[in-house]
């Protein structure tokens, strides 16, 4: 049933789901570009409308009830930022753990401009053995899903330039926000 409502919610609202689902039993998700709060909002619709069993750090704050209860139930994991430093590790953990795992996440970090994307989800699929695959928040499509997979090389620019390639022409909420995909040191 709540699938249904998802869909509905798509439907109604404009939204198409597109692309693929991953063929792996591994991997990391990065959704792109994180522009808005409702960008969360319709990953999740998405999320439940496709069936999908994917996990994601949302920061701590959000855990309060029934709010928490509900972020719980649709995959979400407390994460206290002042020692994001292990989410990392954290995340690595998880993939060893479980005989089938996907964890979202959005490689900008934040909704607000910044200098360049984080590198935890590159450190995530890497030290995990994982692929990358890449969601889309398109608004001026109305599309979202997964459209793409990365196999990483081993060179995190080479790696981050293919991602600047996949999401050229994906555009935000607030396109002024969109983060450049780019490696910093």
């Amino acid at each position: 049933m709540l699938r249904r409502l998802a869909k509905f919610i798509l439907w109604v609202s404009g939204w198409t789901a597109v692309g693929i689902l991953p063929d792996v039993p591994k991997a990391v998700l990065i959704a792109a570009p994180h522009t808005s709060n409702w960008d969360g909002i319709w990953a999740l619709v998405y999320k439940v409308a496709v069936g999908l069993d994917v996990r994601f750090f949302a920061k701590d704050a959000l855990f309060w009830f029934p709010l928490g209860n509900l972020l719980r139930a649709l995959g979400g994991i407390p994460l206290d930022r002042s020692k994001a430093h292990s989410a990392v590790q954290q995340a690595v953990e998880m993939f060893e753990t479980e005989e089938s795992f996907y964890f979202g996440l959005a490689p900008e970090g934040t909704r607000e401009l910044r200098d360049a994307w984080k590198t935890g989800f590159h450190r995530i699929a890497t030290e995990a053995g994982v692929p990358v695959f890449f969601g889309v928040l398109d608004y001026r499509n109305k599309h979202v899903g997964i459209t793409g997979r990365l196999d990483l090389s081993g060179d995190p620019v080479a790696d981050l330039e293919k991602c600047a390639e996949f999401y050229k022409d994906v555009e935000g909420r607030w396109p002024e926000k969109a983060t450049p995909v780019r490696f910093v040191d």
